[in-house]
């Protein structure tokens, strides 16, 4: 279970500076979390490509620098910007290291061998931000110590920072549900690490339950597969409506019956990570079934906060589907359960108190 810091009893002034994605939910959460407690500044600009972005945002960091901050946070993904803010500044340095571009590149997405040219480049990347920086946040355990052993780093330096999602968009709401189906729902950009295709297979398993409707809603690069695999499996149990906007999500969540978080492939990364959509699942108090793995063991428990199945399991999936379909009171505990979980351990005030620690912490 999540470890809780206490409240900063000191303020802080922090330069924040989010990184690729400023409006990505981790950086976002970040952000709120660091407003609680710090005289905050943010370094951050929406222009395109990115390469512009960054650029801008450094100018921004530049211009404040010179007031010396008690500390420079990095977000998501910040690796890049890290080698140039060690050169501007002395001040305490500390790097979000939410993603690797070394495993994402050359193990998720498969792009690059890990020994080619662009392999040991985006190897350095990650290995010389990790080394600059001061100190290292990270999303779960697993993933920190994948990086202490990939990297060689020193535990000391690195802290755990779980973040949920906006609980004031994703909170429970009261909401008329159809009696005459099952609603199994999920989202995503179809990446390999989420292991759709489990789902897939899953949904075949259960083409003999007629009141079970498996909904994938988003878009990505496996979407077309996807769909084609549904088609070679002739599932009509399966729909796939394509993104649902932000501000429908919680609607649309809440009107499920069961959630699938995730993740359920066998790419390694899968292993180490907790989704995103789990944590608005369990925020809004819906019952959720996850991966059985050592990133969502750290903060669920299966049977009391979530439904923990096999990864890369589509027998072990539909057997969970089945069993919380026909079993209404177990579905409504694990969803209170989850809730007062998120309220106790990931909301904006949770990861301000986690934050403040770290700060604390290295401020002595």
């Amino acid at each position: 279970m999540p470890i809780m810091s206490h409240s900063s009893s000191r303020s802080f002034d922090v330069l924040f500076v989010p990184g690729r994605e400023p409006d990505y939910i981790r950086n976002w959460m970040i952000r709120q979390a660091l407003g609680r407690f710090s005289r905050l500044t943010v370094a951050t600009d929406s222009v395109r490509p990115a390469s512009w972005r960054y650029a801008r945002a450094l100018g921004k960091a530049a211009l404040h620098l010179p007031l010396r901050p008690d500390f420079v946070l990095v977000g998501f993904y910040g690796q890049p910007l890290v080698p140039a803010l060690r050169g501007l500044t002395r001040q305490p340095l500390i790097l979000d290291a939410y993603v690797s571009t070394y495993d994402t590149l050359c193990f998720d997405r498969g792009r690059f061998r890990p020994r080619s040219a662009m392999g040991r480049l985006a190897y350095a990347l990650d290995l010389w931000s990790c080394r600059w920086a001061d100190h290292l946040l990270f999303d779960t355990q697993s993933h920190r110590d994948y990086f202490i052993q990939t990297f060689g780093l020193a535990p000391g330096k690195t802290s755990v920072v779980y973040v949920g999602c906006d609980e004031a968009h994703f909170a429970a709401r009261p909401v008329s549900r159809s009696t005459d189906t099952f609603d199994v729902f999920t989202y995503g950009s179809f990446l390999r690490l989420h292991g759709v295709e489990h789902i897939m297979h899953a949904a075949k398993l259960l083409v003999g339950h007629d009141d079970i409707r498996i909904t994938v809603a988003g878009d990505g690069v496996q979407l077309t597969e996807m769909k084609r695999l549904a088609r070679d499996l002739g599932l009509s149990n399966v729909r796939f409506p394509g993104w649902i906007d932000f501000a429908e999500l919680p609607a649309r969540i809440a009107r499920s019956d069961l959630c699938l978080g995730g993740h359920f492939s066998d790419v390694p990364k899968a292993s180490r990570v907790i989704a995103t959509k789990t944590f608005q699942f369990l925020a809004m108090g819906q019952p959720v079934v996850v991966g059985d793995s050592p990133a969502n063991r750290e903060v669920l428990v299966h049977g009391e906060h979530a439904y923990l199945c096999r990864m890369a399991d589509p027998e072990a999936l539909a057997s969970a589907i089945v069993e919380l379909r026909e079993d209404r009171g177990f579905r409504s505990r694990l969803g209170e359960a989850g809730r007062a979980l998120y309220q106790e351990c990931f909301t904006v005030e949770a990861t301000s108190r986690s934050i403040a620690g770290v700060l604390d912490n290295m401020a002595c």
